[in-house]
């Protein structure tokens, strides 16, 4: 998934998943690392997608929307392609998965700590399942979004 904001809207959920913040590594060059904070966000009007805003110390922060499938797995294997790959790192201390985000705008490589994010994406499948999560959504004004059609198509 890229970074813009997505029309999808699916059925409302009665459970909220409070937001984690994670103390994250992007790593500047194949030497140099510098701790970021990442804000991960799960909207149960919205379940297939969790919203990940990268808060800088000065100015805005960097918000990516990037599929609960992909993160889920790449915390265990390389998962994703094209502007969002996940995949673990090699055995240590402290499991951790990468994540590489690219555009036209921004390339960045983070490390994430997997225990934390793996708790916090399995409470968000407690609340909407990897089977229902399609369920509810408009893909008719999804489609007429896309193709920059008028408004919300007639029910």
């Amino acid at each position: 998934m890229h970074r813009d904001q997505s029309p999808l809207r699916a059925r409302s959920a009665p459970h909220h998943v409070p937001s984690l913040l994670l103390d994250v590594d992007q790593m500047l060059d194949e030497f140099t690392r510098q701790a970021v904070q990442a804000e991960f966000r799960f909207d149960p009007e919205m379940p297939a997608v969790i919203t990940v805003e990268f808060l800088a110390e000065r100015g805005p922060g960097l918000v990516w929307r990037i599929g609960r499938e992909l993160l889920h797995g790449g915390l265990t294997a390389m998962s994703g392609s094209c502007e969002v790959r996940m995949w673990p790192t090699m055995p240590g201390e402290r499991p951790s998965s990468w994540l590489l985000l690219e555009s036209q705008e921004v390339e960045a490589l983070f490390e994430l700590p997997t225990a934390e994010l793996a708790e916090w994406l399995d409470a968000t499948y407690r609340v909407a399942s990897a089977e229902t999560e399609m369920d509810g959504l408009d893909w008719d004004g999804f489609l007429l979004g896309l193709l920059g059609g008028p408004g919300t198509p007639a029910a």
